[in-house]
């Protein structure tokens, strides 16, 4: 297995009945965490209703992050395209590009939650095609072309970005996928990377590599190219160092979660006739509710049904704040090195070291038996052996 990436998909998912400003603050003091523990990436939402992802406005919240942060990259998780100009998209996000120093992501996408559409007047219908039309619009900006464009929707005229990129050709752009091709024929279209929030089962995973497939056809066709290793898969995941002190944290906020996403987002995840929803998320391949064994298993299992790049956990607040941590921190120490060869390499030297103990110790003993009895050998002509420096500088003056 290639070197597997490690991040977090940040809606945020955060109760009603909490205070938002804390909660926000949490939000980036856990970013900052997973920057201390070495995590890759992290992918911030854009929501505008439904009062649970409160983040309006990824690219603000990446360039508060950044300022705290020294080595992890930041995705916008995603632009919702359908709402906003695509000039104005790639002109911001071409800034922060600059003011991250490179480690901005643009995640597009053509908005999860129905009630946004609604609120902005744009007909779900729609939505996929506007996002087909601005991505058009936004590679070629980013490309450092001149276009003029007109759609029903927005119009540029001889646009065109006035700061170069900082990264070079330019920032990496990324598109979630859905239930519908359009994800994978415009990857394969412009060349761009894949994130998919749309779970685990067996059933999802087949139709993300099927998607996945259409990207690699379609970039074949346009002389583009699609790399795997910028496919990003969302799974959940709560860890402790028992499933069945897991399996208490989540009592917390799982079912607060569940309730959300079946009564205001976008699909209800655990069907409402399930009693006991952390087994069912368990038992269906959705989450790793358990120990890091647990989430290894988790992750090699979508690994063995179709290659890719990174792994990023769906933030939660499952769990309290302390568990919460404890629970990526428990990943970072023992789940991630056994993706990245962290213990590989380590194992090696000590099975080697293991292999050859006998040859080892039978060396040690030889070396303290020999200084021993040299040792004796200068006591008995009265002329005890002098310290190893001793000797050095004693020769050198002759």
């Amino acid at each position: 297995m290639k070197k597997l990436r490690s991040g977090i998909f940040l809606a945020p998912f955060h109760a009603i009945i909490e205070d938002p400003t804390t909660t926000l603050g949490r939000d980036m003091e856990l970013i900052e965490l997973l920057d201390h523990l070495g995590y890759d990436e992290a992918w911030i939402g854009e929501h505008h209703s439904g009062g649970v992802e409160i983040i309006a406005s990824p690219e603000m919240f990446i360039a508060a992050a950044a300022e705290r942060t020294k080595y992890i990259k930041f995705g916008t998780g995603v632009v919702s395209l359908p709402y906003h100009s695509p000039f104005m998209v790639a002109d911001r996000m071409t800034l922060l590009d600059h003011m991250t120093r490179g480690r901005a992501m643009l995640g597009v996408g053509p908005g999860a939650l129905v009630s946004d559409a609604m609120m902005f007047g744009v007909k779900t219908v729609d939505q996929r095609r506007r996002v087909q039309e601005s991505v058009e619009a936004i590679v070629r900006l980013l490309r450092g072309e001149t276009i003029t464009m007109e759609t029903d929707w927005f119009v540029l005229r001889n646009a065109r970005l006035q700061l170069p990129p900082y990264s070079q050709p330019h920032l990496e752009v990324v598109i979630s996928a859905s239930r519908t091709p359009v994800a994978g024929l415009t990857a394969g279209h412009w060349g761009l990377g894949m994130v998919s929030i749309s779970g685990t089962s067996d059933l999802a995973l087949q139709a993300l590599f099927e998607n996945w497939q259409i990207a690699e056809q379609t970039a074949a066709r346009h002389g583009e190219k699609v790399d795997r290793s910028r496919l990003r898969i969302c799974s959940l995941m709560h860890i402790e160092e028992t499933r069945e002190q897991a399996f208490e944290d989540v009592k917390f906020g799982l079912e607060k979660w569940v309730r959300y996403l079946a009564e205001a987002g976008t699909f209800a995840i655990v069907p409402p006739d399930i009693a006991d929803p952390t087994n069912f998320l368990v038992d269906n391949g959705l989450a790793a509710i358990g120990t890091p064994d647990d989430a290894i298993r988790h992750i090699e299992r979508i690994y063995r049904i179709g290659e890719f790049g990174a792994h990023l956990i769906l933030a939660n607040d499952w769990a309290d704040w302390a568990q919460t941590k404890r629970s990526y921190e428990l990943i970072a120490r023992y789940v991630m090195p056994h993706f990245n060869n962290g213990f590989a390499t380590r194992r090696a030297v000590y099975d080697f070291n293991l292999k050859n103990r006998e040859v080892q110790l039978a060396a040690l003993e030889e070396g303290i038996r020999t200084t021993n009895e040299q040792h004796q050998q200068h006591r008995v002509v009265g002329n005890p052996l002098p310290p190893a420096d001793t000797e050095a500088k004693s020769g050198a003056k002759k």
